[in-house]
């Protein structure tokens, strides 16, 4: 489940310039660099199958370090460990942070993962009130979970309106950002996960 959920999140993006669609990669180089420029941001968003219920997420992120709330569960990275606590149960999962491995389901590497495994092309553009969209796609280079991912791009500021991505069975999931907010306030205790704020969890410690 949370590598399902951080691949969706990761895959805001695209792969090597060669033979790439010009366009599209001047769009993602765009829209890389302007969150690249953030020292922090927070963002919460909705996401569900096409035709079903959306649900609410969000996130916050520092560098490598990141608080992920998503179907459940909340996902801590302090830059070490990664702990994931399932309420439902009262449980958490401790794992071994390795920021150097090739490891796509970090959000810490959303803005940049496009640089390699993908082939992208410009789709189009679309329009919402007095906004314009570019719509950029994405196609996997190697067989894979997914099959195809769309991002939608603000065409003016190059901010990142929503996102969509299709497994290898082509089922579709919809991810919109319904507010974002950059360079936020975010000290390091909001990256602890603190067991005294959760009386009598289970600790699973996976190290």
């Amino acid at each position: 489940m949370r590598k399902t959920i951080l691949t969706a999140l990761t895959l805001f993006i695209t792969v090597f310039s060669f033979g790439q669609d010009k366009r599209a990669e001047a769009i993602l180089d765009q829209m890389s660099k302007k969150y690249q420029n953030m020292k922090t941001f927070s963002a919460t968003f909705t996401y569900g199958a096409d035709g079903g219920r959306a649900t609410r997420g969000a996130i916050t992120t520092s560098g490598i370090k990141f608080k992920l709330n998503m179907a459940g569960q909340e996902i801590t990275n302090n830059g070490k460990e990664i702990y994931t606590f399932m309420s439902d149960v009262n449980e958490v999962n401790i794992t071994n942070f390795d920021p150097g491995e090739d490891n796509m389901f970090s959000p810490s590497k959303i803005y940049s993962i496009y640089k390699k495994g993908y082939k992208y092309s410009f789709k189009g553009e679309s329009k919402a009130g007095n906004q314009v969209f570019e719509t950029v796609e994405l196609i996997p280079t190697k067989k894979g979970n997914v099959s195809k991912v769309e991002i939608k791009v603000n065409k003016k500021d190059k901010s990142i309106k929503s996102w969509k991505i299709w497994d290898e069975r082509g089922r579709a999931t919809n991810f919109n950002i319904t507010k974002f907010t950059p360079n936020v306030s975010a000290p390091a205790s909001l990256f602890t996960f603190d067991t005294k704020k959760h009386p009598g969890v289970e600790v699973v410690d996976l190290r």
